[in-house]
């Protein structure tokens, strides 16, 4: 999870409004800037900070000498390894995407210069008070998945597969439960969760696959012109996995919550396209979105149960505690699943006790 959007600036106030705790870092930054400089028409007088990410990576703008503007990632190879985004950026621009194009890349410091895809994420342009009037802005992101989705190719990216899966889940006991919530892991608890997680893996499993963004939220998109397709950020953790996932990441998103009729009018939009494009080709998907919808609301479950675990993790072990305020969404989302589905009651009474809320009451699907 990461804000990697590229806001504008409170106040650009040139280099010094960039820090180092790293003198030797920001030695060989300054080398390495004053090398890209000439080339690229920089201005270095006018570096800015532009946003921070929930990882190690920082992103800073500064300007060109023609007026346009650049990005610059800072991201230290101890920490992060900048490979994949190089990678995942090429397999985009390759599917048509508005992506940021990469014009240097300094591999031994982690130092990459990039297009500006602008300063307005889909989040900021978004009505929060009215859902219809967002309706084309989602539709472009649509219009963006349904691209990237059908460059998909095996062999590409890393597999979304039973091991990462489960890796992802066990986030959930080991930092929301156990960390943030000081809950004891009992044998009894522990068989409820490795059940649940079973059958999650299992059916997230058995979909499709294609290129996932694995982040792929208004946060990390951008808008830019009216009819200029919107950019996409964000996306060094492509995996190659489950079609259902980046629908299930934008409609049940980190940071904002919609009604289900708004939720719901977009992903039959979705279906209705993907469908068309021989993506569902899976049982009965392309005949009966309900069929389609479990396997999203199934899809779903595993990321809320991910993120929920992340954000515990962001705030306990890397300082970042504005991340737990959101935490309630993803409880929330949950629980809306779980109630939903006769196989996942054990894990909804497990997280009604845990938050100290009574069983969630509602409509339960036998089978799903």
């Amino acid at each position: 999870m990461s804000d990697a959007g590229f806001p504008a600036p409170a106040n650009p106030s040139g280099a010094a409004a960039v820090g180092w705790t790293d003198p030797a870092r920001q030695a060989a930054f300054d080398t390495w800037l004053a090398r890209v400089a000439p080339t690229q028409r920089l201005r270095p007088a006018s570096l800015r900070i532009a946003s921070a990410d929930a990882s190690f990576r920082r992103y800073f703008r500064l300007d060109t000498e023609d007026g346009a503007t650049r990005i610059v990632m800072d991201a230290p190879p101890a920490q992060e390894n900048s490979a994949p985004f190089v990678h995942v950026a090429g397999l985009m621009q390759a599917a048509g995407l508005n992506v940021p194009q990469v014009l240097d890349w300094d591999q031994t410091h982690g130092f990459l210069l990039l297009t500006d895809l602008g300063a307005r994420t889909m989040m900021e342009a978004i009505d929060r008070e009215r859902p219809e009037a967002n309706r084309p802005l989602y539709l472009q992101a649509i219009d963006a998945l349904l691209q990237w989705q059908q460059a998909s190719q095996p062999g590409q990216l890393p597999p979304y597969d039973d091991a990462l899966l489960r890796r992802e889940l066990a986030l959930f006991p080991d930092w929301y439960l156990a960390q943030h919530r000081g809950v004891v892991i009992s044998d009894a608890l522990r068989e409820t969760l490795d059940k649940s997680f079973d059958l999650i893996v299992a059916r997230n499993l058995a979909t499709p696959t294609v290129y996932v963004h694995r982040d792929f939220m208004p946060r990390n998109l951008m808008a830019g012109a009216v009819e200029a397709p919107l950019g996409v950020l964000d996306f060094q953790d492509a995996v190659y996995g489950p079609v259902t996932y980046d629908i299930a990441s934008l409609m049940r998103d980190a940071f904002l919550s919609w009604d289900e009729d708004f939720v719901l009018d977009i992903t039959v939009r979705y279906w209705e396209r993907a469908r068309r494009l021989s993506l569902l080709d899976f049982e009965d998907w392309h005949s009966d979105f309900g069929a389609f919808w479990r396997a999203v609301e199934w899809m779903g479950l595993q990321r809320h149960l991910k993120v929920a675990g992340i954000f515990a993790r962001l705030t306990l072990r890397d300082g970042k505690p504005k991340y737990l305020a959101d935490v309630p969404r993803f409880i929330a989302y949950i629980r809306h699943t779980a109630g939903r589905y006769r196989e996942l009651t054990p894990l909804l009474r497990l997280v009604d006790e845990i938050e100290g809320a009574p069983a969630a009451s509602g409509w339960v699907i036998g089978r799903g």
